[in-house]
């Protein structure tokens, strides 16, 4: 059990420098398959988000109950069951969502992302560690979807947050936002190429950003070895 646990590093690991869909390149079957849009987007990363924590959780609890042979089925059969409740929950409260994401529900058990914090992480932490670890990974996962999904529907059909009323309720109907009148659409935005191709420029958009700020610290670095060494040689530091 881990004793001194940077909270800090865990949420930048999970919204960045881990993240599920960009750098662990988890979960991308639903990634690509059911983001033509935010709603869509949005829907599928708050059930994975919720499964995420309630898993980590719960595996949490019950670590020392867990031998390692037991260990990796007992923890499919939480996440199953965590994964049940949200379908359930979506049939009873966002049906019509339900229908739009389909299969992909019930298919957030065999996500690797889930089923890896829940072996690599939750097993071996405490309830609060996990429930951060948890909550940070799926709101990177869930951040990367609406990304996604923001860029192909506004390339695909010129609107954002369309049909946001299918979980949100009636009053959310008005969020939709037409960028581009009369805008014939750009069929390839939506289909499955599209997907792998926006997701392609946000893993080099993200390489590029990592790579700036590489460069910055190491002339951060660099200025201040100068700094010390003048110190070390004159006596003052400028």
């Amino acid at each position: 059990m881990a004793d001194n646990i940077d909270y800090g590093s865990i949420v930048k690991q999970g919204l960045w420098g881990n993240n599920v869909g960009l750098v662990q390149l988890l979960g991308l079957c639903p990634l690509l398959a059911v983001t033509g849009s935010v709603i869509n987007a949005l829907g599928l990363g708050l059930a994975t988000m919720l499964v995420l924590v309630c898993s980590n959780t719960a595996v949490s609890l019950v670590r020392s109950s867990m031998s390692d042979t037991v260990r990796l089925p007992a923890s499919v059969m939480i996440i199953a069951a965590f994964t049940t409740c949200i379908e359930l929950l979506m049939k009873a409260f966002t049906f019509e969502l339900y229908q739009i994401l389909g299969i992909f529900i019930p298919l957030i058990v065999t996500n690797c992302s889930i089923l890896g914090r829940a072996d690599a992480f939750a097993s071996k932490n405490r309830v609060l560690p996990s429930v951060v670890d948890g909550l940070m990974m799926g709101v990177g996962f869930a951040l990367v979807l609406v990304a996604i999904g923001a860029i192909r529907e506004l390339l695909g059909s010129g609107t954002l947050f369309a049909d946001m009323h299918l979980l949100f309720g009636e009053p959310a109907r008005d969020w939709r936002v037409t960028v581009f009148d009369n805008y014939s659409g750009f069929l390839v935005a939506v289909l499955p190429p599209g997907a792998f191709v926006v997701t392609g420029f946000l893993i080099a958009l993200k390489s590029v950003i990592d790579s700036a700020f590489e460069k910055r610290q190491r002339a951060i670095a660099v200025e201040s070895v100068a700094v010390r060494e003048r110190a070390r040689v004159t006596g003052k530091v400028e």
